[in-house]
């Protein structure tokens, strides 16, 4: 039975001492379990060089354990201090327009910096060191939020110097880079690899594969740094579970490359922030239904995606407890949203659940973000929500997160491919698999995310597997389609590059000639208010122009007489990204054909199976009677009238 666990971030190094055992005490009567702390503390750690203050450490750490409170202990390398800035400035990233990021907020630093990589792993040794063995601590996070304010990407000359070498052991000789990028177009051949410049400032668009292989780089360079910080803590802090709370939609580094290093993947859940400030993915009258709210599906959406990256395991690190300070509109929740955020989290298998910030700062930049306390010390409204959610945490029979019906294929590098070269200004490779996965969810499935490499072993546990968008298929993925026993969905836009960003020799998609249902001979993007009508709805944003295998059938063509979607054996062809209507007709045809049972849903109301049971969740603003989703489900948790955040659990 999986231990569920709900906590807060906190910052005792904020506060005056006198307040922490008054702190510890309201966090135990709120319910809370554990406190991150000392992300962002090397200041306090170490106020000038060489002169460490842990004790301080020491005491809070105490204190909390004597309340009986856990302890997620971070390394504190986000925020590097002035001083370690000033002993070597050449530390600092570089922005694309080749200005100089400088001090005075966070995440101030290249990935690429040996110097700073040491500087990082002598003050990690220092603290877990003195800390490693302490009975309050449960566990490490890892720096913070990789990729955040866009700083996974640095053009600094220690980026440059890294970047070559890694070309270097790559490609082993310059002319086999050159064969790989094509660099014959526009005289772009390097003589050797201290030639190769970023691709940054060049006159016009760089060489696709030149960027390819700069964000592979970028991307390897999170991944380095992050595992000096888990050999440390695996050396220093044995038995305790390392941790790194990515972001939403943070995608310009391989998060399934960083989980791999972790025991638990987590993620920063701010469901109001995200709302107001994606808005390629929601539109005006969305953003207004939900305002309150939160998009029904973006947090499930990373809740699936971050379970994957980390074999299952995953936490929320940090959960939004009222209005955010960063969003472009910082609405207030609405009444219950705050509980039912984190009771969808463990509906979808979290292990914990954490929320920003205990106590809401009087100064600085965050002095608008709210926490479970107000600065004067008083319970703020996500008080009494935290309350309820531990409470449920301990009297719900909590049924166990189990195998969906249906996997998504999530890439990273096709991210950095169609960024690249999106071809169109409204392709965007993130929200061609978001509204992939919303059209599942809105007909009452779970998903379980997985990467192209994790497809080859599992695509067989799973009646139908969704492959939108795929920048390259790796020959696993080929193998692994070629004899899926269940139906499998690839396309728009699907193997339509090899690993070194070229056409296919054979054209797209890139798949053995006895497995691809089509021939992809040319494509168009489509405008703003642009469609392609088919069967029960129309192409949108992106349209592939497809020849039939002659063994293939044509399922469905669009009005103009082209195929829309194509089959041969278990394969289908998507030859376009579809509408609303469209992505539900499509689904709910597959579904039925390969025995997935579909519950249409109401915009708002969403599922989370779990075997037989089901949890639901309502983000509408509207109670919802669970009778009409048929053959009268018995309640096991709430009320067959689910009110607006409302949260039942129910036997199908």
């Amino acid at each position: 039975m999986t231990r569920r666990r709900l906590g807060v971030c906190y910052f005792p190094e904020h506060w005056d001492p006198a307040d922490w055992p008054a702190d510890a005490a309201m966090m135990r009567e709120a319910g809370l379990d554990f406190a991150r702390i000392g992300e962002f503390a090397w200041g306090v750690i170490e106020p000038e060089p060489g002169t460490l203050n842990l004790d301080w450490m020491q005491d809070s750490l105490d204190l909390l354990h004597a309340h009986g409170l856990e302890v997620v202990l971070c390394t504190p390398t986000a925020t590097p201090p002035k001083w370690l800035v000033d002993s070597m400035p050449d530390m600092l990233a570089t922005d694309r327009n080749g200005q100089t990021r400088s001090f005075g907020s966070r995440r101030h630093y290249s990935f690429s910096h040996q110097g700073y990589r040491r500087e990082c792993a002598r003050i990690i040794r220092a603290v877990a060191g003195r800390f490693g063995t302490h009975p309050a601590v449960i566990g490490w996070q890892t720096d913070n939020e990789y990729g955040c304010h866009d700083t996974t990407i640095s053009y600094s000359p220690a980026d440059l110097a890294a970047f070559r070498d890694w070309l270097a052991q790559r490609y082993q000789s310059v002319d086999a880079l050159n064969r790989a990028w094509g660099n014959v177009f526009w005289s772009m051949q390097y003589g050797s690899f201290d030639e190769v410049d970023l691709p940054n400032l060049t006159v016009t668009e760089a060489n696709p594969a030149h960027w390819m292989d700069y964000r592979r780089f970028a991307a390897a360079m999170v991944a380095a740094f992050n595992q000096i910080q888990v050999d440390i803590l695996r050396e220093l802090s044995p038995g305790r579970d390392i941790i790194h709370n990515f972001m939403g939609r943070i995608v310009d580094f391989d998060h399934y490359a960083v989980g791999a290093q972790l025991d638990i993947s987590s993620w920063d859940s701010y469901p109001l922030g995200f709302l107001d400030q994606q808005r390629d993915l929601f539109p005006p009258d969305h953003r207004k239904t939900f305002a309150r709210a939160g998009d029904p599906d973006f947090q499930a959406f990373h809740h699936d995606l971050y379970r994957a990256t980390s074999n299952g395991r995953w936490w929320v690190m940090e959960q939004q407890p009222g209005p955010v300070n960063w969003a472009p509109n910082n609405i207030a929740p609405r009444d219950g949203m705050i509980a039912l955020w984190a009771l969808e989290a463990f509906a979808h298998g979290a292990e914990a659940v954490s929320y920003f910030r205990w106590r809401q700062l009087p100064f600085a930049q965050e002095q608008m973000h709210a926490g479970l306390l107000r600065p004067d010390r008083s319970k703020a409204e996500a008080f009494a929500e935290a309350g309820r959610v531990a409470t449920l945490l301990a009297d719900l029979d909590w049924p166990e997160t189990t195998q969906a019906d249906v996997a998504l294929v999530f890439d990273y590098e096709s991210c950095w491919a169609w960024t690249t070269t999106p071809h169109g200004e409204m392709f965007d490779y993130f929200r061609l698999v978001f509204e992939t996965y919303r059209a599942l969810r809105r007909l009452g499935l779970s998903v379980d995310i997985i990467s192209p490499h994790q497809t080859a072993s599992r695509i067989n546990d799973y009646p139908l597997t969704m492959i939108p968008g795929l920048f390259a298929c790796p020959p696993e993925l080929a193998e692994a389609v070629a004899t899926a026993t269940g139906r499998v969905i690839i396309g728009p836009r699907a193997a339509s590059k090899t690993a070194d960003f070229r056409i296919p020799a054979g054209l797209a998609p890139d798949l053995p000639e006895d497995l691809r249902p089509v021939t992809v001979t040319h494509v168009e993007t489509l405008a703003d208010g642009l469609e392609i009508a088919v069967e029960d709805g129309a192409f949108q944003v992106w349209r592939d122009f497809a020849i039939p295998h002659p063994d293939a059938e044509v399922i469905l063509s669009s009005a103009d007489g082209r195929p829309a979607l194509v089959r041969r054996g278990a394969l289908d062809y998507l030859c376009g990204w579809p509408d609303k209507a469209l992505f539900a007709s499509i689904l709910a045809q597959a579904c039925a054909q390969t025995g997935v049972t579909t519950i249409p849903l109401p915009d708002g109301l969403r599922l989370r199976r779990a075997g037989n049971q089901a949890f639901v969740m309502n983000y509408s603003d509207t109670s919802f009677d669970l009778a009409t989703l048929g053959s009268s489900p018995e309640i096991l948790h709430g009320d067959s009238i689910v009110p607006p955040s409302g949260f039942a659990v129910i036997r199908l």
